[in-house]
């Protein structure tokens, strides 16, 4: 078990058991995968009305969207966007998905708390939801295409049950910048 190689990855790729789409050889980097900023974005509008990850609609109220080359987020500002790419793993490969150090360097978080992708995502492939905080004192301009991250393939032991397989896959085949749908978990039970 261990984070694979320039060789490796390339190798996983071209054998078809990692599917990248579009695969670009010249992304591929020493112990990653640089991937793309995709052109939609959504955000919740600022509002005062409480968000309840249990909610649908407080989740769903708000939200907008737009498809564009370029967007610039301002400081404390949060938005969801996706990868370009589009990813399904095996069973015995996972994915930490981390920002670049140079946008970082600019005041941007690129994927907030959500990096880890299991073995098993997904089938058919799908785009990877961005969390984007800019935590910098300056506006910063996001370009579509630009590269914005870079994915790490851990090989592990083979997993029993995939991540496309399970009952709960809620974000299978998801499309880019996909809202959160934890309001399909089970709630938990109240404390005695």
């Amino acid at each position: 078990m261990s984070i694979m190689v320039d060789h490796e990855i390339r190798q996983v790729i071209e054998s078809g058991q990692l599917i990248i789409e579009p695969f670009v050889p010249s992304l591929i980097q020493p112990n990653s995968y640089d991937v793309r900023l995709a052109n939609k974005f959504s955000w919740h509008e600022a509002n005062l009305d409480v968000i309840d990850p249990f909610d649908a609609e407080s989740i769903q109220s708000s939200v907008k969207e737009l498809t564009a080359d370029s967007i610039v987020i301002k400081p404390q500002e949060f938005i969801l966007a996706a990868t370009y790419e589009k990813f399904s793993l095996p069973c015995d490969i996972v994915g930490q998905l981390t920002g670049k150090s140079s946008l970082a360097r600019l005041g941007l978080m690129v994927h907030v708390t959500a990096g880890f992708i299991d073995a098993g995502f997904s089938h058919p492939p799908a785009q990877i939801t961005l969390e984007i905080v800019n935590v910098g004192n300056r506006p910063v301009r996001l370009h579509a295409l630009m590269p914005i991250g870079q994915m790490v393939f851990t090989k592990t032991s083979q997993c029993e049950l995939p991540y496309h397989k399970k009952n709960n896959a809620k974000y299978n085949g998801q499309v880019a910048a996909f809202h959160s749908l934890y309001y399909l978990n089970s709630k938990p039970v109240t404390l005695a």
